[in-house]
């Protein structure tokens, strides 16, 4: 096992000196004799796994290190244990609500103050070892996640007649638009990193309802009818109920990590003036992750070839979407849509059909 550092802190040099003949046998052993030198030590290297701090020291007593040890995330973890002359409770209360883990009293004793080092080292290992335990189980969690989404969308490409680039495509457009809007504090709070993340793993479902529409209709080389236009319309309900019946396996969490997927699916099809499908949702009734999905949907279908049209150019599709403001979409996204139209030309060169 490898040998704990301790660091000593105390003004008087008698002090260090007991405390560092009575450990240095089992511990490698740091001294500082003020509390600005201690703060040094202790975000130094080696760094301290344990510190004993006296309290009444000129300048920045142990309460003021204390304090600062705690308040930075380098130091956060270090257990620190007080060695005072003072011996009323009210000082170890305030002493505990800063952050140390106990108290040992002058004149000390050295049996106590092994005992209270070993048991805090022991404490301070055994949550070390929680922490890592359960960074494990986050990372796992993450890579069931993602192979659930994964799988989903793999699924959704083999039977929708449009490219593995258009999902490429689309998920790009929608992280490149959804970092662009977090950048105003209308919307920071909303569009976390996480969340922003999960958008862009969510956004290949947005066609997965597709997997329900018979072939005849989803494989015609052609304009739909009427009749079939209506039963394509069906992919975003469908969506909705695939994923859905997923995140009931998987426990039936409402803020499951499929729930943005679930939106998406169900809604990228409305438009902000309510004429779009299947609820006829207006505004912001529709969900963000759906407005989002919209304008890069409606994007990357306007710069791409399809039997009944050609491929518009990029400037064509920007004007098409402008024109959309406030019809088809959200406003105040198209706004931030343009100031990054750019960098939608950028994604459909990088993931090009060609």
């Amino acid at each position: 096992m490898t040998e704990a550092t301790i660091l000593i802190v105390d003004d008087e040099p008698l002090n260090l000196t007991v405390l560092a003949d009575l450990l240095k046998r089992d511990y490698r052993v740091l001294a500082a004799k003020s509390g600005e030198a201690a703060l040094r030590r202790a975000s130094g290297q080696p760094r301290p796994d344990l510190i004993l701090l006296d309290v009444m020291m000129p300048d920045l007593d142990g309460h003021a290190v204390c304090k600062r040890l705690k308040a930075d995330p380098a130091t956060r973890a270090i257990p620190v244990i007080f060695v005072t002359a003072l011996g009323q409770a009210v000082d170890e209360a305030a002493g505990l609500e800063m952050g140390a883990v106990d108290y040992i009293t002058k004149p000390i004793s050295p049996a106590v103050v092994r005992a209270r080092i070993t048991t805090h080292l022991a404490l301070s290992d055994q949550t070390r070892h929680l922490e890592r335990l359960v960074d494990e189980r986050t990372r796992q969690v993450a890579l069931v996640r993602d192979a659930t989404i994964v799988a989903m969308a793999s699924l959704a490409e083999t039977r929708d007649n449009e490219t593995g680039n258009h999902i490429r495509r689309t998920q790009n457009y929608v992280r490149e638009l959804a970092r662009a809007m977090a950048a105003d504090p209308r919307w920071a709070e909303a569009l976390t990193d996480e969340v922003i993340d999960l958008l862009y793993k969510s956004a290949p479902l947005h066609d997965i309802g597709k997997v329900g529409i018979p072939d005849h209709i989803l494989l015609k080389p052609g304009r739909l009818t009427a009749e079939e236009f209506e039963i394509m319309k069906t992919h975003a309900v469908l969506g909705r109920d695939a994923i859905a019946a997923t995140e009931e396996m998987l426990g039936g969490d409402e803020d499951s990590f499929l729930r943005f997927a679930r939106e998406i699916a169900y809604t990228h099809q409305e438009k902000w003036d309510g004429s779009g499908y299947p609820q006829g949702l207006k505004g912001e009734e529709i969900p963000l992750s759906g407005r989002l999905m919209a304008v890069a949907d409606v994007y990357d279908a306007l710069i791409s070839k399809r039997v009944y049209k050609p491929a518009f150019s990029h400037e064509e599709a920007v004007r098409l979407i402008s024109e959309g403001r406030g019809g088809h979409f959200d406003p105040e996204m198209v706004d931030v849509f343009l100031t990054i139209a750019d960098r939608f030309r950028q994604i459909a060169a990088e993931f090009s059909d060609h």
